[in-house]
């Protein structure tokens, strides 16, 4: 795939950017985080490409912040960026719309997807494809150590989304997305959700938030790959089974109300082939 030109306000690479940056948002993780820069570093460093890791501190309350920047003080290539706590979809924005790299993930700070399946998201991006999303569902994805009522959240979920406003993937809330440079750009400064006004909140917060961005990207006719990935569940995740399902539903009805009201714009032509 040739070079996409840099949009208008995009972020200000080097000579040579990197080919690949990982974003990872982080609330309260002191506990998991330092093994999982470690692990992304390892794995990026045995690449034949350049890369760089953001890590978005989400206002933590505990030691995860000290912890970030303490492993940027020993890389160059780490960078953090220091967020009041406005929740997980404003961290992945922020430092999505931070990256500079040809193709940017952002991965979940637990790496339930293992850092090493980004090569199969890369795979398809070099194909020509504007987003490749991780899916835990579909030939060739598996979950490992699920709880059995997680796994019903998900698929109940994943039916009102589909119903609702995205009938065509199977699973939007894995936390493994990967996007180009241009799509980064436009997608991350279009949504309306958890965007410039988002404000600061209380506790951590599952939002739907992919929803809105994969909602813009087909809206603006990008390609978009969902990719079958390993999933391994993760203690300690911070789902409420109680209260996040409804945010869910709301975040996902919000979309649709945003599109009737034109807040996105209107559908554009389709995109010649790359």
């Amino acid at each position: 795939m040739r070079p996409q030109p840099a949009p208008a306000g995009a972020p200000t690479a080097a000579v040579d950017p990197p080919f690949v940056t990982v974003v990872i948002p982080a609330y309260n993780e002191a506990r998991r985080l330092p093994d999982s820069i470690r692990r992304v570093q390892d794995y990026l460093r045995q690449q034949p490409y350049k890369s760089e890791l953001i890590v978005v501190d989400d206002g933590s309350s505990d030691n995860t912040a000290a912890l970030a920047d303490e492993a940027a003080a020993a890389d160059p290539s780490i960078r953090v960026i220091h967020n009041p706590h406005m929740g997980k979809g404003v961290a992945v924005r922020t430092g999505m719309l931070a990256g500079t790299g040809r193709y940017i993930l952002y991965s979940d700070a637990d790496l339930s997807t293992p850092i090493a399946e980004l090569a199969k998201l890369l795979s398809w991006l070099e194909r020509g494809y504007d987003v490749a999303i991780g899916s835990r569902e579909g030939q060739g994805a598996v979950r490992y150590n699920e709880p059995g009522y997680r796994h019903l959240m998900g698929r109940v979920f994943n039916k009102l989304v589909q119903f609702i406003a995205l009938r065509q993937f199977n699973d939007t809330q894995c936390g493994f997305k990967a996007f180009t440079q241009e799509a980064t750009q436009d997608l991350f400064r279009r949504v309306q959700i958890y965007g410039d006004n988002a404000g600061v909140v209380k506790g951590a917060m599952v939002t739907g938030f992919d929803v809105e961005v994969l909602y813009l990207a087909l809206k603006r006719r990008y390609r978009v790959k969902e990719v079958p990935v390993e999933w391994y569940y993760a203690s300690g995740s911070k789902v409420n089974p109680l209260r996040d399902p409804l945010r869910l539903l709301t975040d996902v009805l919000r979309v649709r109300w945003n599109d009737i009201r034109g807040r996105y714009g209107r559908r554009l032509p389709r995109r010649p082939a790359a």
